[in-house]
């Protein structure tokens, strides 16, 4: 094969890379419950699974399309119920100019066209008259 058809087949892989090399297939996401530190949330979709913390707390999470669902609990407060919403990255459309429907392709299957907030703050309402045990 002559180096200038290596040089393109190369080019071409880059490009097909896109928000896959560039933003990568996973994220940093903080969870805090307002009001209510030390409260156990629970994360769950398809793409991560059940994944259960203590707040405040940073997790790794795959980039996924899918919303995920949260949960979070503390004694004497009201649980509360959110959504952590996936949103299409800015650059998708840059992909599709760039390197076109293969990019598109490839950042859609990888999870990386996606991204959630990066700070998500939940707020615990607490129950009155509820004395915790101490």
């Amino acid at each position: 094969m002559a180096l200038s058809s290596l040089l393109h087949v190369a080019g071409v892989a880059a490009l097909a890379a896109g928000a896959t090399i560039t933003k990568g297939t996973t994220q940093a996401v903080s969870i805090q419950t307002l009001g209510a530190p030390g409260a156990q949330c629970t994360l769950t979709s398809g793409a991560i699974g059940t994944q259960t913390l203590v707040t405040p707390a940073t997790l790794t999470l795959e980039k996924s399309q899918e919303n995920i669902q949260v949960v979070c609990r503390e004694e004497c407060y009201q649980d509360a119920f959110a959504i952590i919403p996936s949103h299409t990255e800015g650059m998708t459309a840059g992909n599709i100019l760039v390197g076109g429907v293969v990019d598109l392709g490839v950042d859609t299957v990888s999870g990386a066209m996606s991204k959630y907030n990066d700070n998500n703050q939940f707020a615990m309402v607490p129950i009155a008259g509820c004395k915790s045990r101490v």
